[in-house]
Formats: C-alpha cells, structure tokens, sequence
C-alpha cells in the first residue's frame, strides 16, 4: 500500500490539515480533497471512493471528514485499518472533532501522522506506542527544563552563602577594630585596613592547616566557607535527579537537595560520616535496671515460581545489667509458638546453665551464687536455623510479570505477612527496571519511588501487622522479558523474632521475686530476595 496523503477537511472539502507522505504540492492537494465532496455518493455505505488516479479512504468525524489519499493499486483492507488508527489517535488527542479544536492541536496530529505513515507505508505501531512516542518528547523538554531550574537554584544559594560569609568577615573585622582601641588611624575606614583583613583570612583558612582533633565536646559553631578555590560547580548531582522526576512525571523538585546542598570539604579536612540509623522507625525502649535485647537476622531466597530456595536465622540474646543488687537473677522464656526440631540450634554463654529437655526455658548462671555482670553487656544466648520449611517465611512475596503485545510488560506484586508474631517497619521492595524504560503505576498501596543508582522501583510501606498485614502493586513498563524484574530485594526492620525467643518474666535467684525489666526484641532482613 502506499498512502500519498493524510488529510482533515470539512464537508464542503476545504483542508484543516493535511500530510503529505510523497511529493505532491499544496495545489494538488487543495485539488483533490476540494472534488472529494462531489465524489461521495449519495444512500451508501461505502467508506471509499476511487478517480482514475487516486483513491480515496473516509470516514466522518462529526462535521469533518478524516480521508486518506491512496495509490489505486493500494490494499483497500490496509487502508481502511490504516484510517481507523488515525482516527482514534484524533480523537484521542482533541477533545473534540471541530476545526478550532484540530487547528489548536495541528503540531500533535502531524507529529503522530508522521508516526503512523513514513514515506506512505504503514508503520507496525499502535495507539499506546503512539503516545508514548509523543510524551517522550515532552519528557525530555521537561528534562531540559528540570536541570535549568536546579543551576539557577544552586547558584542562587551559593551566592546566598557567599554573601553570609563576607558579611561575617566584615563584622568580624568592626569586631577587632573596636577591640585594638581605634589605634588604626587613617586605615579604619574598613575596620582596620589591609592588616584587618589579613587576620580574618587566617581565621577562615585554619581549618585547612591545623590538625583534626580526635574528640570535641560539642560541634564547631563556625562553619567552613561554602565554596572552594575552584569555583561553582553547578548541575553535577542533579541530572539523575532530573530523570528520576522525569520517570515520575512530576514537576515538583527535591525540595530537600534544594534548600540543603552538601558543605564541602575545606582543604584536606576529610568529610564527615553519616551513620545510618539502623532502627529505622522502630519505637524505642527505655531501659530499666535489668535491660534484654534480643536481635535476629534472616537470610531468605524464594523462587518466583514459588516455594522457599534458602532460610538461614541467626539470633542473640543480650543482658545488660545496671543495679548490682540485681545481678542474681534468672530469666524464664516463653514457650515456643513454632517447633523448629532439630535443626534450631542454642548456644549458651560458657557460664549460663544449658536448657533441661522438655522443661521450662532459663537463663541463669550455673553457679547460683555468682551474679551476671554489672554495666557491661552479656550474650548470654545464641541461636541459628537452617532450613527449607516453607511455613517458617515472615513475609510471603509474589512478583508476576505478563508481556503483552505491544511490547510492554504487565508486572503485578503483592505481598503478604504470614508471621502474626512480628511487626514490620519500613519495609522497602526493589523492583529492577529494564534499562532506559520508566513505569506507569496503574494501583499501588504504600508509597513507591524510582531510584536512579539501581534504576529500580522502590515500593515503600511503613508499618505490616496483623490488622494491616498486605500489600499490592501493578505497573506496566516498557520490554517484554520477564527475567529484568528479577531478583526483587526485600529490606525491613522489626519487633519480635521469628524463632520466638521472647522473655516470660525475670526474678531474683534466692527470694523468686519478680523484677522490673524492659526488653527489646528486634528483627532485620539481611539478604532477602525473590530469585
């Protein structure tokens, strides 16, 4: 088939826009749509109509009509498939079929044209890869226009800083002019002349030569200047940025990248470290005088075809005790919620008693006499589980990509709490991406963000409990190999453990009396994947 022209006309055959896909001048065209009215036959139902040159290929939109010029010679059903796609991708971008409203968006329809029909053969595309196509340039003015604003920001609130530190110089300079007792003479027009200013360079550039000290009881209160030697240096971190806001379709900016840029180093002064938190939002304990801490690590590989690869637990128990009128105690442990068998494994501190089969759980010295350590923190209990029990899994996660086809992905996942005694804390699920391909989000609980250094989805949700205990997501993405959203990465922190080591009660060896104790009893995931 070959298409000589796309056109949109009125009734009476006066062009509102046209394409032409092979040479033919304007007067040509004006020619052929102008005779194309008289050419209709009257009482029919035919969507074509033929000269002895060309053919014509019509249909009605509304008080318009939307006609494709054909070569005799082209394939009439071809054709027909042809004008339907052009008329959904009208009627997709116009709201309606009026000649104001197709005028208003002439630079859209001709760019889509140009999509359906190259050089008057049909391209293999269909209407949502037509979208797609046209938002992208958008997407990429809006790069563009993204990484503008951010250069201008950032130079603005180096000059705001810039500004700051001058005037701290110069209100510095007033301060020691008035201090040497105006002696200056003729030079305390600015507070001292050249001599004044030499001394505040000195002051500003001394944490570049002193030696770093090891310990300080509490942070400087003068901060270094806020530009170096070598000048600005603008839009270095914000590019990625840019594309994560691109993905996200958003045109808001990282207010917090914006209003808060890194101090740099001075000189060879090494930069701070920012230790991560590693308790997330977990709620805190307030120790008491007998204070337990129990911590447990999960390793975990699910296969996304279902079923458990690999379970590995490790946990310890903590005692740490700050009254030494209660260092003769002993600590009874719940029973077990889960039988674990055999291949759960306790490891007790050299002097703590061993646990008696098939009796109460307890944690004391082995001579009574002696008491646990005061101020100082004891591990007193270890545990480790290896296994294969697919009933042992915290958290069940289920990651189903569908291709479709028209060469994207369909990917839903969900997950699902299936360990009642532990609450989950910022949980995150990373979902890897198809190089270059960002997702369109249909459904999703929680809160979910692209992160640009894995180039990966990060589903985020704060809290998983027994009353809020799933979880779902469906996007759909650019490509079609399924083997791209694999392996998903799970990290969360929680209350509880999964073995179910948890404290009945702590009394005195010699009276049985009951103590007041606190305990904290967390969980983290350390390798968790969906492989």
């Amino acid at each position: 088939m070959v298409v000589l022209a796309a056109s949109i006309c009125t009734k009476g055959g006066k062009a509102v826009i046209s394409r032409q896909f092979r040479e033919m001048s304007r007067t040509r065209i004006e020619s052929l749509l102008a005779s194309f009215p008289k050419l209709i036959p009257t009482n029919t139902q035919h969507t074509s109509v033929e000269t002895p040159d060309v053919r014509y290929v019509y249909q009605p939109l509304e008080d318009l009509y939307i006609v494709l010029i054909t070569n005799k010679a082209s394939n009439i059903l071809q054709d027909i498939e042809t004008l339907h796609l052009f008329a959904r991708v009208v009627s997709d971008m116009c709201r309606s079929a009026d000649q104001r409203e197709i005028a208003k968006n002439s630079f859209e329809l001709l760019g889509a044209f140009d999509e359906i029909v190259s050089l008057g053969y049909r391209e293999q595309v269909n209407l949502m890869q037509i979208r797609s196509v046209l938002e992208m340039e958008s997407h990429e003015e809006k790069i563009q226009e993204i990484i503008a604003r951010n250069k201008e920001a950032e130079a603005k609130e180096e000059l705001k800083r810039r500004a700051k530190q001058l005037e701290m110089q110069r209100r510095e300079q007033q301060k020691r002019a008035a201090a040497g007792g105006g002696g200056g003479g003729g030079n305390s027009y600015l507070g001292g002349g050249l001599t004044g200013y030499s001394a505040v360079s000195q002051r500003f550039d001394a944490p570049a030569v002193t030696p770093a000290r090891t310990a300080s009881p509490a942070p400087s209160s003068v901060r270094p200047p806020a530009f170096k030697g070598s000048g600005m240096k603008l839009g270095s971190k914000k590019t990625k940025q840019a594309e994560l806001l691109d993905a996200l379709g958003g045109s808001a900016l990282l207010s917090e990248d914006m209003s808060a840029p890194p101090t740099p180093a001075v000189g060879n002064t090494p930069e701070p470290v920012v230790v991560k938190d590693a308790r997330g939002s977990l709620p805190t304990v307030t120790p008491e005088s007998v204070h337990i801490v129990t911590k447990e690590d999960i390793k975990l590989s699910l296969s996304r075809e279902g079923g458990l690869e690999s379970l590995e637990l490790k946990g310890d128990m903590n005692l740490h005790i700050s009254d030494p009128s209660l260092a003769r105690v002993k600590i009874g442990l719940l029973p077990a919620s889960t039988d674990f068998g055999s291949e759960l494994q306790f490891k007790q501190h050299p002097n703590v008693a061993k646990f008696a089969v098939n009796k109460e759980r307890v944690i004391a010295m082995k001579d009574p006499a002696r008491g646990f350590l005061v101020n100082q923190s004891l591990a007193v209990l270890k545990w480790r589980y290896v296994g294969k029990d697919e009933s042992y899994v915290p958290l069940s996660i289920n990651c189903w990509p569908t291709p479709s086809n028209d060469g994207t992905c369909d990917v839903n996942i969900e997950y699902e709490l299936e360990n009642e005694n532990i609450t989950l804390h910022d949980l995150v699920i990373s979902i890897p991406l198809p190089a270059g391909s960002y997702p369109t989000v249909a459904s999703h609980s929680g809160e979910w963000q692209l992160n640009p250094s894995s180039h990966s989805l990060d589903w985020s949700t704060s809290l998983v409990n027994a009353e809020e205990r799933s979880g779902s997501l469906e996007f759909s993405i650019s490509g079609d190999d399924v083997g791209v959203f694999f392996p998903v990465k799970v990290n969360f922190v929680g209350l509880g453990n999964i073995v179910g080591v948890r404290v009945a009660s702590v009394s005195r060896v010699d009276t049985g009396e009951e103590v007041v104790y606190s305990e904290d009893a967390t969980i983290t995931a350390d390798n968790y994947y969906v492989v």
